[in-house]
């Protein structure tokens, strides 16, 4: 088949460390333009994307068979819709939409038109978050009381306009950032969810939305899961600790995918999504525990999965039914 020719809309960070990188190393895919806006973004991207068309609006878009949203949270309705009503093929970076009113209309639009669309939930395929699921598969735990997730750091660079300018409720903060992976992770492994409880913090001067955050999901299982995310932690924490009956696995450190993307590596790379032994989580009980390999992160499979769906051989990498839940904890609290 012909490569599926691509846009991208947006290069900040999910645009160009990315899809930009996934795309152009996948085959399947024919990386025909870039939109931004940005004379910076649009520097860096010609700079590494030679071949590839750099344009300032989605006006500016044709003969392109998908087009990825990577531009701001508050920007997706808008744009999904411009694209589905077009016929394209859409992939829209996570959060779908910051309501899931709006989540619910786009999914009818696809529906409608017979139009593939599917949300990049790349943290689906963090090795860590890979070994979890095994773990879980396997009964190496025992039944699981507890699952704590985090992702915490300290970051000092300022934040982009739109993120620092916008309100918690309209898409900005760390609770649409952040925890849209961490609650659809919890989701994917332990199901529905029956209770919630949020903390949405502000400790920036002048901020308009939530900077740290903790939420609290009773599944429907019984499994609770302690989800925390901050930029602002001086010394950060465990990334996974899963409590059962049998057994408890901890995990410390970031998957490597994003800043092995960041700093050049290709997907394709026999290294890429490899965790060295020291980065290993351990499996057991105190004293008893035992360092256990991390499983290699897939994100490269997201695209080769969308691929063979477009071809119509299987199902999207994402079902955009499946973000709903996630997009409905985070909106009930930030009401």
């Amino acid at each position: 088949m012909a490569p599926i020719r691509t846009a991208i809309i947006g290069y900040g960070l999910a645009g160009s460390v990315f899809h930009a990188p996934l795309i152009s190393a996948d085959p399947a895919y024919a990386l025909r333009a870039i939109v931004t806006g940005d004379p910076g973004r649009a520097q860096s991207a010609t700079e590494r994307y030679p071949g590839v068309r750099i344009v300032p609006s989605v006006d500016d878009l044709d003969d392109i068979d998908l087009v990825v949203i990577a531009s701001p949270t508050p920007t997706h309705v808008e744009l999904a819709e411009r694209t589905l009503s077009a016929g394209l093929a859409t992939v829209v970076d996570k959060p779908l939409a910051v309501r899931s009113a709006d989540a619910e209309r786009l999914i009818a639009l696809a529906d409608d038109r017979a139009v593939p669309l599917t949300v990049f939930q790349n943290r689906r395929w963090d090795g860590d978050f890979l070994t979890v699921k095994r773990l879980i598969e396997e009964g190496a735990l025992g039944e699981v009381w507890r699952f704590e997730s985090r992702f915490e750091w300290l970051n000092p660079r300022p934040r982009p306009a739109w993120k620092s300018g916008t309100k918690g409720r309209d898409g900005g903060g760390v609770a649409y950032d952040l925890g849209a992976h961490l609650i659809d992770q919890a989701l994917q492994l332990f199901g529905p969810i029956a209770d919630v409880y949020g903390e949405l913090d502000r400790h920036r001067e002048g901020a308009v939305n939530d900077d740290d955050c903790f939420i609290a999901l009773t599944h429907t299982s019984g499994v609770r899961s302690h989800l925390a995310m901050s930029s602002l932690v001086a010394r950060r924490g465990f990334r996974f600790r899963v409590l059962g009956s049998a057994s408890a696995y901890g995990k410390w450190g970031l998957d490597p995918q994003e800043s092995q993307l960041a700093a050049g590596l290709s997907p394709s790379d026999d290294a890429f999504g490899v965790e060295p032994p020291e980065a290993y989580g351990r499996l057991g009980r105190d004293g008893e525990d035992v360092p256990l390999p991390t499983e290699r992160g897939g994100y490269r499979h997201f695209y080769a999965q969308l691929a063979e769906a477009l071809s119509g051989r299987g199902p999207l990498p994402v079902d955009p039914r499946d973000t709903l839940a996630a997009i409905r904890v985070i909106e009930q609290l930030q009401n």
